[in-house]
């Protein structure tokens, strides 16, 4: 299994929720994250706004499906055709266990 980590930005988020969910990837959670990337944030006049609000959406794969799953998300989260800066990452992480918390089951 793979924890993905995506960071996104909020008006993005409806749409590749809406886009997993058709998939078959309704399991998600979502948090309002604040940070910047490579850019250093963004610079009007002498303001510069270096914490950037995103999303951070995180889901829990089976391995087979990691490539739907990142295809639908960057496909999704891009500005335009080419993409801009500022659209987000995806992370991927192996999962070791998950338990299900009501029950103590672990899960497979």
């Amino acid at each position: 299994m793979l924890m993905i980590r995506a960071i996104v930005r909020p008006e993005k988020v409806s749409g590749i929720l809406a886009e997993l969910s058709s998939a078959g990837f309704p399991a998600v959670t979502r948090m309002d994250v604040v940070g910047r990337g490579k850019q250093r944030g963004v610079r009007v006049g002498e303001v510069v706004y270096d914490e950037i609000p995103k999303e951070l959406l995180l889901m829990v794969v089976n391995d087979e499906d990691k490539e739907d799953v990142i295809s639908i998300i960057a496909r999704c989260a891009r500005t335009g055709e080419k993409g801009a800066f500022g659209d987000g990452k995806i992370f991927i992480s192996p999962v070791e266990e998950v338990y299900t918390i009501s029950s103590g089951a672990k899960e497979l």
